[in-house]
């Protein structure tokens, strides 16, 4: 979900990866409450953080406990932890008041970041 609306709300330059510390794939409610808000994310995969130690990064930003508890050292110029509920701990309500606070916090980031750059 982060990485769908930082993709939006960020210019198009940017390079947006999104990982797990344990990928199991897009829980199928979160395919189903970001169709609601436009997006389709049926063929999106969970990559394991791995795949992007070798990258140095401007942010990392983890956005639940427990990645920020077991997310390994990646290089980077800022790390950011928002927490986030764990919404597979609920049912597709909580999906969506989880989905609706990423996307306000998104907006807030990418607004804040434009202001830092300009």
């Amino acid at each position: 979900m982060a990485e769908a609306y930082l993709r939006k709300y960020l210019p198009p330059e940017v390079e947006i990866k999104s990982a797990g510390t344990h990928p199991t794939g897009i829980h199928p409610f979160t395919i189903a409450v970001m169709a609601e808000e436009g997006y389709d994310l049926s063929h999106h995969t969970s990559d394991p953080i791995e795949k992007y130690s070798s990258q140095e990064w401007d942010y990392i930003i983890t956005v639940c406990d427990t990645a920020k508890e077991s997310c390994p050292y990646l290089p980077a110029r800022f790390q950011l932890h928002v927490s986030f509920p764990d919404p597979s701990k609920g049912g597709i309500e909580l999906f969506r008041e989880v989905r609706d606070a990423i996307k306000k916090w998104a907006q807030e980031f990418a607004q804040g970041l434009h202001a830092t750059l300009h």
